[in-house]
């Protein structure tokens, strides 16, 4: 596991609008947890928070640099991170912080690689969970679990007992639950099978056959037409 380094300040939580100039300052408030210490308020600079700890990296190990003894050489973890709607800026951040000689938990993202033996048919490969929680120490955290989907056929089904792990990185679950699969091409109709559908001896008819027939004059028509003017030319 990478560890990054992160620049932290201790902060003031009065007035109320502080947090608010703090944004407009270009830093980001947040709260950082200690196992065994009360939570601390502190603030990063959002610049530097967005080039070291990315979205696909969120499970990085963070080490603290501050003035503040208290907080300066914490190694951390990115707990929770509050963001905009729209544009996704980041709000809020709580940091937890971590001792390296003891196993955590944390979810881990999975990435998957390979084709699938079903695509050749035509199926579709269907993740059905982007991330997995595992226990490890906090420097064997994984930056993403390889999921190799290419032996997984139409119908087959990978569960997470199934994926590899390593070092000391286990899984935590209850059921084996399925991460991936892969689903049947989905077809349209047959033309044999409409054809099938139509009753022996008789022709289908076609949109254009139809149009033809209803504009055509039936003979019975004509000759009453014909015999019509004849009555009025006498």
């Amino acid at each position: 596991m990478e560890t990054v380094d992160l620049t932290c300040e201790k902060r003031q939580v009065r007035p109320k609008g502080l947090v608010n100039r703090l944004r407009r300052q270009g830093r980001i408030p947040g709260i950082l947890y200690g196992n065994l210490s009360a939570a601390t308020p502190v603030a990063v600079h959002a610049r530097e928070l967005n080039h070291q700890v990315s979205a696909n990296a969120r499970q990085r190990l963070i080490r603290l640099k501050s003035a503040s003894p208290e907080l300066d050489g914490k190694h951390v973890i990115l707990k929770q991170v509050q963001r905009t709607p729209v544009k996704g800026d980041i709000l809020h951040v709580d940091f937890l912080e971590v001792d390296l000689n003891k196993p955590l938990r944390v979810s881990v993202p999975l990435r998957f690689v390979g084709r699938p033996a079903g695509a050749v048919q035509g199926g579709i490969l269907q993740p059905l969970e982007r991330e997995v929680l595992v226990e490890c120490l906090p420097l064997e955290i994984p930056e993403s679990i390889e999921v190799d989907v290419a032996p997984l056929g139409i119908h087959d089904v990978l569960h997470v007992s199934a994926l590899k792990f390593s070092g000391n990185v286990r899984p935590i679950f209850d059921t084996d639950y399925p991460v991936a699969t892969v689903l049947p091409p989905t077809v349209a109709e047959a033309p044999a099978a409409a054809a099938e559908a139509t009753p022996e001896g008789i022709a289908p008819v076609t949109e254009g056959t139809a149009t033809a027939a209803s504009q055509a004059p039936s003979s019975e028509g004509s000759a009453g037409a014909g015999s019509q003017t004849g009555a009025r030319r006498a």
